[in-house]
């Protein structure tokens, strides 16, 4: 699949890879792929966040913010559903934190290894979203006519995929997801 990848789009994936092991997570998602767009700043889609009003710093905090330990990942949307009904979720983490220790809704470190399971390390494999968003960038590109994927496309297929963590965030910067690709496709005319 990534023969066709340029170098920087190749780049991205191994960032990404590195932004779920400093994450201690064991699959690339959508806002690793994004924050590897954004690491590089050089990037034609990098540049044209930028020109957008985002910063790296800010949508590292907001990714920080949803696949927090014991948010399970969910948008304040999801947190304002629940509370509707009569559960406080920060007051649940608190109970449980408060009975079984700090770091009780922290993933388990996985036990000794047994020869006959594989121990997967953290980083190692993609989401079933982030596998969505490669293939869409492969499809961006073909539709395009390219015979590269390059970061603007890996842009694409995230503004494409449009369900997980990176459009979220992105859309809680106060971006269109359309618009944003409206620029992107123009920047790649421009760019021909």
């Amino acid at each position: 699949m990534f023969e066709r990848f340029t170098d920087r789009a190749r780049e991205v994936v191994r960032a990404a890879r590195d932004e779920t092991r400093a994450a201690g997570q064991r699959q690339i998602d959508t806002e690793h792929l994004l924050l590897a767009v954004l690491a590089d700043a050089d990037s034609l889609a990098a540049r044209l966040l930028r020109d957008v009003g985002i910063r790296a710093d800010d949508l590292r905090s907001a990714v920080a913010r949803h696949t927090a330990d014991g948010g399970a990942g969910l948008a304040e949307v999801d947190v304002a559903a629940l509370r509707e009904i009569g559960i406080d979720l920060s007051a649940v983490v608190a109970r449980v934190e408060e009975s079984f220790g700090p770091d009780a809704l922290r993933e388990a470190t996985p036990g000794p290894r047994r020869r006959w399971l594989r121990r997967q390390q953290p980083g190692g494999v993609f989401s079933p979203r982030a596998k969505k968003v490669l293939e869409l960038a492969v499809r961006e590109a073909l539709g395009l006519k390219h015979r590269h994927i390059g970061t603007e496309h890996i842009l694409l297929g995230l503004l494409r995929e449009a369900g997980g963590t990176a459009a979220l965030v992105l859309t809680e910067a106060g971006l269109d997801l359309a618009d944003l690709r409206r620029r992107v496709e123009n920047a790649l005319r421009m760019a021909a």
